[in-house]
């Protein structure tokens, strides 16, 4: 069989959780199925971060950036090499494409279905209209948690479930509990916060992440832990300003430190020695730092919505995700109570056992290949 990969994501240099997703999959299923050809298309270099591994089963194929490239070039290579089946792991599909090939689309989230005050014009049109075709015309979706299986029946009336296979991410729990401690001292000193003093947030600087109201209540805690710091790791994604505005006029701006984009190795470093990780976002699709959080043995405190309720489990303490002193209060308890620290901690490295990126690779490629 030869499967086609639309892999363009991973050329992006800003790594979120779906090119995460994307990449680990591309590691294992080289290893898994030998016996048949992966043809990985994309359209540039690959981020030196999410680069695919060489196995003799892959093609790499470069198709030149180009306008409309999935619906122009990629198009026209699917074509020309005419694959027996289709993988986009991003929610697309070409509008014109080889007749009898069968074509699998991953579902993320349907955050701009409502939210859509939360995403910039023209990206809100272009995530309508791709979505829509490809919920409508794949062959079979793959929806990465039950709420997003939910969301997209509820949003796409005549789709039928039967159509929708929910298959979770995974996380690696073995990278989040491997001490490097030389590498872990040099981040801490690079953003100047000491060990299990900082309260943790990773992800994108967007509005459906929630932080303004994460920065107000940092300024609640501030008052009873003067010295702890607020950590946002991840890069300025679209609509960031009104965010960077409440932090630059929080009267604890200096103490609020931006990481912009950063690596793994840092990322993980900034897991492992947080006191607390804050997960404050209106609506996920999943929430994988949620997971990465219970893997490096941090508690956690998130919002009570989406996905997140369904990742989670009992392994966190919720709030509204509306009220800051709310969550003050719940990040205080989280901070300052022992016996709940270690229970936190117990439920979710329990709970980061149960999501498996080689059960997740294994799911995706059997949707894949139709057995």
């Amino acid at each position: 069989m030869r499967i086609a990969i639309q892999a363009a994501d991973l050329d992006h240099a800003r790594i979120d959780g779906t090119r995460v997703y994307l990449a680990n999959l591309l590691k294992r299923f080289g290893a898994i199925d030998q016996d048949d050809d992966f043809l990985i298309y994309h359209r540039g270099a690959f981020n030196p971060a999410l680069t695919p591994p060489s196995f003799p089963c892959y093609t790499v194929k470069t198709l030149a950036p180009f306008p409309l490239w999935t619906q122009t070039r990629f198009a026209r290579a699917l074509f020309r090499d005419q694959p027996d089946t289709l993988w986009m792991p991003m929610h697309a599909l070409p509008f014109v494409r080889p007749k009898n090939m069968r074509t699998v689309v991953t579902i993320h989230d349907l955050a701009f279905k409502f939210f859509p005050h939360f995403f910039p014009r023209h990206d809100l049109r272009r995530l309508n209209i791709l979505t829509d075709h490809a919920v409508r015309h794949a062959t079979r979706l793959i929806a990465v948690s039950h709420a997003t299986k939910n969301d997209i029946l509820r949003v796409y009336k005549n789709i039928s479930e039967r159509k929708i296979s929910v298959i979770h991410h995974g996380v690696g729990v073995g990278d989040f509990q491997r001490e490097d401690a030389a590498h872990e001292h040099a981040c801490l000193e690079r953003y100047a916060i000491g060990a299990r003093k900082y309260i943790l947030y990773v992800g994108a600087i967007q509005p459906r992440k929630n932080l303004s109201l994460l920065v107000d209540a940092f300024a609640i805690v501030k008052r009873k832990y003067p010295t702890h710091k607020l950590v946002l790791a991840g890069g300025a994604a679209w609509l960031a300003d009104d965010i960077l505005h409440a932090i630059r006029n929080s009267p604890y701006a200096r103490d609020i430190i931006l990481t912009g984009t950063i690596g793994f190795r840092d990322v993980i470093a900034l897991y492992r020695n947080a006191a607390l990780f804050v997960f404050p976002s209106l609506y996920e699709g999943f929430g994988m730092p949620i997971l990465e959080a219970f893997a490096a043995k941090v508690p956690v405190v998130c919002a009570r919505n989406s996905s997140i309720v369904e990742i989670a489990g009992d392994a966190a303490l919720f709030v509204g995700g509306h009220d800051a002193e709310e969550l003050a209060t719940t990040v205080g308890i989280a901070l300052e109570q022992q016996g709940t620290r270690d229970l936190l901690i117990a439920r979710g490295t329990k709970r980061a056992a149960q999501f498996s990126w080689d059960r997740c690779s294994a799911e995706t490629l059997a949707q894949i290949k139709g057995i």
